[in-house]
C-alpha cells in the first residue's frame, strides 16, 4: 500500500478526533497530513513529506484555527439552564416579605426562594418578573397592570 494511504488514514482519524475534542486543532493536523499525503502521491521523499505535514499544519494553526474558534465558539446569544429564568415572568406561591425573610415564585412548575427588588411585600397570587438571579433566589418586582 502506497503512503498516501496512510496520511490519508491519518487525516481521516483526526476528524474523528477533532469531531470528539471540537478544539480546532486535530482540524489543523488533518489539513496537513492531506496536504503530505498529495505530496507522497507525486513521490517525494519521506522527509519533505514529514516538512509539508509540518509546515502546512503550522500554517492552519496560525491563519485558519484562529478563524474557525471566533467563528464557532463565540458566546452564546441564547440564555441557558438557571439564566434563562431572568426576565420570565412567575406567580408568587408564597408571601415575599423582606422582613420575615420568607417568598416563593413559582414559574414554569418550578418554585424558587425570592426576594423583592425594593424591598415591599408581595402577596401570594401576585404576577412578578424575574430580574436576576443569585444561586437558588431570585430578585423579582411585581408586575403592575
Amino acid at each position: 500500500m502506497d503512503i498516501y494511504y496512510y496520511w490519508l488514514i491519518a487525516a481521516i482519524v483526526l476528524v474523528v478526533i477533532e469531531i470528539f475534542t471540537v478544539s480546532f486543532g486535530a482540524i489543523c493536523f488533518s489539513i496537513g497530513a492531506i496536504a503530505a499525503g498529495i505530496a507522497s502521491y507525486f513521490d517525494v521523499s519521506f522527509s519533505v513529506q514529514l516538512g509539508v505535514f509540518a509546515v502546512v499544519s503550522f500554517v492552519a494553526f496560525l491563519f485558519l484555527r484562529p478563524i474557525l474558534m471566533k467563528f464557532f465558539l463565540r458566546g452564546p446569544d441564547v440564555k441557558t439552564n438557571a439564566d434563562a429564568i431572568i426576565g420570565r415572568k412567575g406567580v408568587v406561591s408564597e408571601d415575599i416579605d423582606a422582613e420575615q425573610h420568607t417568598g416563593r415564585v413559582r414559574i414554569d412548575g418550578d418554585d424558587w426562594k425570592a426576594l423583592s427588588a425594593d424591598g415591599t411585600f408581595i402577596g401570594v397570587g401576585s404576577e412578578v418578573e424575574v430580574l436576576s438571579r443569585e444561586s437558588i433566589i431570585i430578585t423579582v418586582k411585581k408586575i403592575v397592570i
